[in-house]
């Protein structure tokens, strides 16, 4: 038997401590193989509201809250006392046989915030397996129906569904899947509804019409008794916060309609308060989805928590088959976990008490001040609904490989706003902000002023070292 070791020599707090622990043992998310199993990220030691501080003891304006989800903002006494309260009262219990409290009221208060007729809720573990469940559950529903074949599915080109195998089979962003392997033989791709990269001359209005006819085209020519479902992102987060032209989503809706196509709406990142509303689908986008993911904003990040709403209409139907004792094989140990459901609760609560209304007031000054960047000659268009933005910087490369300087974009971009206080996500050549909903207008603007000064500066690199003509 091994002997007990001391691991007092480990809780080395400091910035060289913890980065030599992290190089010998933590596998970071996405790394390239070239320093995989060996890589240090940036250390943070602690948050309060919508600042994070570093391993220096620099304080810095959380833009990204975290990824995208901590919504109410770092260090929220509520919730961490709930997280207490719920964990001594009842820390876990299984799903396959037992129900707790929390997650059935849960239940039915999101079905309440829900469009009207999408009444049920599946609990999971976060973004990607909320999205398996959804994909898992077309297919079940199509084989009780008799449907076998009809189990395609659509997606979209510069979309992010998650990481496991199937949800990561959907994503398009470019580079994605270059090194890894999918289930591209059940997966079809429709053109990203980018309006700023719409083909040159093409009104918006027409773009939507040439986007909503792909898609009708491609129903054609597979079969809608081929195709089980779409999914797409209300916006696109990852993608680089891309807005769909004014129509498209009814009519995208009304396509899976009218071909018994399940249209799964993928609210990962704007449920919960980020676009003003607990779901986006309806109150933001006028659609009704058959399915609705979610995760991220449901505990604000405090704890791991996913699941997808599923229109009641769906199991009406499956209990009406021929099939009593078909089996929805699919379970996860943490689905409905009491925690997660009991933190989601309190959360709710918080947005339901002020912070939806203040995100719907505050959001116009938020997108003006990041739009005004537009005068950069740098920038190329800033984009957003809600507390959610992208900026596209748009690099016009002397050398002939513009994915390196637009790498270098992003990662200088990103260094100075951190010396000025300021975390930002470089997507390439783009950033991402999507603060806590807490955030006030004087934060707003000292955000604002770090992202101006950040991008004069690189600006200024690149022309003086020859790499952008300016």
């Amino acid at each position: 038997m091994a002997a007990k070791r001391d691991y007092d020599d480990l809780n080395d707090n400091t910035p060289g401590g913890i980065e030599a622990l992290a190089e010998q043992h933590l596998v970071q998310p996405w790394p390239v193989s070239g320093s995989i199993g060996a890589e240090a990220r940036g250390f943070i030691e602690s948050g309060e509201g919508i600042y994070v501080t570093d391993a220096h003891g620099k304080k810095l304006i959380d833009g990204p809250a975290g990824m995208w989800c901590v919504n109410v903002g770092h260090r929220n006494r509520e919730i961490a006392q709930v997280m207490f309260d719920q964990a001594m009262a009842l820390s876990y219990n299984s799903p396959w046989y037992t129900t707790n409290q929390p997650s059935a009221v849960l239940s039915k208060r999101l079905a309440d915030h829900a469009p009207e007729g999408v009444g049920h809720v599946f609990f999971t573990t976060g973004g990607s397996s909320a999205v398996e469940t959804g994909l898992r559950f077309m297919q079940f529903y199509n084989n009780v129906k008799g449907r076998p074949e009809k189990k395609l599915i659509v997606s979209r080109e510069g979309a992010y569904h998650g990481s496991t195998y199937f949800a990561g089979s959907l994503n398009g962003r470019p580079r994605d899947q270059d090194w890894m392997d999918s289930a591209r033989d059940q997966v079809l791709k429709l053109t990203c509804p980018n309006p700023f990269r719409r083909p040159a001359g093409m009104s918006e209005e027409g773009f939507t019409d040439f986007l909503v006819e792909e898609f009708r085209a491609l129903i054609e020519k597979v079969g809608a008794e081929k195709i089980g479902a779409f999914i797409g992102e209300p916006i696109m987060a990852s993608g680089g916060v891309i807005v769909p032209p004014t129509g498209y989503w009814p009519r995208m809706r009304a396509l899976c309609a009218e071909n018994e196509i399940l249209f799964i709406m993928d609210e990962v990142v704007t449920a919960f308060g980020r676009l003003g509303h607990v779901f986006s689908a309806e109150d933001v986008f006028g659609v009704r989805p058959d399915m609705i993911t979610f995760a991220k904003g449901v505990t604000s990040g405090y704890f791991p928590l996913g699941g997808v709403m599923i229109a009641s209409r769906l199991f009406e139907e499956l209990r009406q088959s021929n099939h009593n004792d078909a089996m929805f094989a699919h379970g996860l140990t943490y689905s409905s976990h009491p925690i997660g459901c009991a933190v989601a609760l309190k959360n709710l609560d918080l947005l339901e008490e002020g912070l939806l209304e203040h995100t719907r007031t505050i959001s116009s000054h938020f997108q003006s001040r990041l739009k005004a960047l537009e005068d950069l000659p740098l920038v190329g268009e800033v984009r957003g609904v809600g507390l959610m933005a992208g900026i596209e910087c748009v690099a016009d490369p002397i050398s002939n490989n513009p994915l390196a300087l637009d790498l270098e974009v992003g990662k200088r971009i990103d260094k100075h706003c951190q010396e000025m206080g300021l975390l930002v996500r470089p997507l390439i050549n783009m950033c991402v902000m999507s603060p806590p909903l807490t955030i006030n207008a004087e934060q707003i603007d000292e955000m604002a002023d770090i992202l101006r000064r950040s991008i004069v500066i690189t600006q200024d690199e690149l022309v003086r070292e020859g790499l952008w003509k300016g």
